[in-house]
């Protein structure tokens, strides 16, 4: 049963990662073509207006597709456009921890002031920072990384702990996916970031999309497929 909510919590967090793009494009006007949480291939789908709606097979992310013909008209939308639609998700994954972190300290002490509104701030703050330290230190030893296959392994184990360990549990996976995501890798919202304000320097480099971005899948792909093999060598 826990290891069913850790998957249920995964997916939580992912859509809400992938609804605060599709919130800031919606605010910005920009039409949206699809909405999808995982990648691949369409598990099961709905329209709401022009927009699908998918459930897809790889749930190991999410995406938003804007409503553009190519790259070249949607590299015509402006620069700060597109910056503040690939910030929405890490800001979602952000506040999505700070109310986790809210609900915990009002179930474990009650309701009060501190706990509620001041505290849930100085704890994401300072998770931040020891996640950041962790994830640095596992960039040069990839063994050290988590798949999909071991955060359901320990979630599941985590969350079995204690009754209010699923809201921790949710808010350490939200901030951990805000944090990841803030990587200045082009297949990441960070590197996205860091290309579209390149162009701000000169227009011409908006053909360092592609090449990068591909070689960026290329790399995280690789290195998924490595942890996920690690990760089952060590349930097996």
């Amino acid at each position: 049963m826990e290891y069913m909510l850790a998957i249920f919590l995964i997916g939580l967090v992912i859509l809400a990662h992938e609804y605060g793009h599709f919130l800031v494009a919606k605010l910005m006007t920009i039409p949206v073509e699809r909405f999808s949480i995982g990648f691949g291939p369409k598990l099961w789908s709905f329209h709401r207006g022009t927009t699908e709606f998918r459930i897809s097979l790889f749930p190991i992310g999410g995406y938003l597709l804007p409503e553009v013909k190519d790259e070249t008209q949607f590299f015509k939308l402006p620069v700060l456009k597109r910056i503040i639609l690939a910030a929405g998700g890490p800001v979602a994954s952000a506040l999505l921890t700070i109310v986790c972190f809210s609900l915990y300290n009002t179930f474990s002490t009650g309701i009060n002031l501190n706990g509620l509104l001041l505290k849930p701030f100085f704890q994401t703050g300072k998770t931040t920072l020891a996640m950041l330290y962790v994830i640095l230190q596992s960039l040069s030893q990839p063994g050290q990384l988590s798949s999909a296959v071991g955060l359901v392994a320990q979630g599941g184990r985590f969350i079995g702990s204690s009754s209010l360990s699923w809201l921790q549990f949710t808010a350490l996976v939200s901030l951990n996916l805000g944090i990841i995501n803030l990587l200045p890798l082009p297949v990441f919202d960070g590197g996205k970031i860091l290309l579209y304000s390149l162009e701000k320097i000169h227009p011409k480099l908006v053909r360092l999309h592609y090449p990068l971005s591909l070689a960026g899948w290329i790399f995280i792909l690789g290195l998924t497929f490595y942890v996920t093999a690690v990760d089952i060598g060590r349930l097996f």
